[in-house]
């Protein structure tokens, strides 16, 4: 009998998170994301030793905070470097769903020049998202034409 090295119904790579109230967190991205919970494991103390929800394909998996282990949120540390990128069915619908759910505006939503609309956010756990609906094909010398007057227009839009 042979493993596989990436089990079945898992993606290469999956995002882990480690969170202040992970209930809460599974609870905004159900809300927010439409993510669906598939696995939750219950840690000392009522806390969540380990969770695994599903957003369309993609498994996100995430973790209440455990100091001794050095597994820390970014509210603990001081913030995150990292954005998760995300694409949803109705950018609009979702951006606005976290800003309700208590997420911090970090980008409005609006078109952007490689044919997304995206905007982001930073959810009440401390890690940042950007969501985005693809609304047009660009090709490429219509894409290298926009990115150069974005740029020339001292636009963020570069980033998403």
């Amino acid at each position: 009998m042979s493993v596989e090295p990436v089990p079945e119904g898992y993606p290469r790579v999956s995002p882990y998170l480690y969170v202040h109230d992970a209930a809460a967190a599974v609870d905004f991205y159900r809300d927010v994301l439409g993510a669906v919970e598939r696995v939750r494991m219950p840690g000392p103390g009522g806390r969540i030793g380990h969770a695994e929800l599903t957003i369309g394909e993609s498994v996100l998996m995430l973790a209440d905070e455990f100091p001794d282990m050095d597994a820390l949120g970014p509210r603990t540390v001081g913030g995150s470097p990292v954005t998760i990128f995300v694409y949803v069915e109705d950018v609009d619908d979702v951006h606005a769903r976290a800003l309700a759910a208590g997420a911090r505006e970090l980008s409005p939503v609006k078109d952007q020049f490689y044919g997304d609309r995206s905007g982001g956010f930073e959810d009440p756990f401390g890690h940042r998202w950007n969501v985005a609906t693809h609304v047009e094909d660009v090709g490429p010398e219509e894409m290298k034409r926009r990115m150069d007057e974005a740029m020339a227009a001292g636009s963020d839009t570069a980033a998403g």
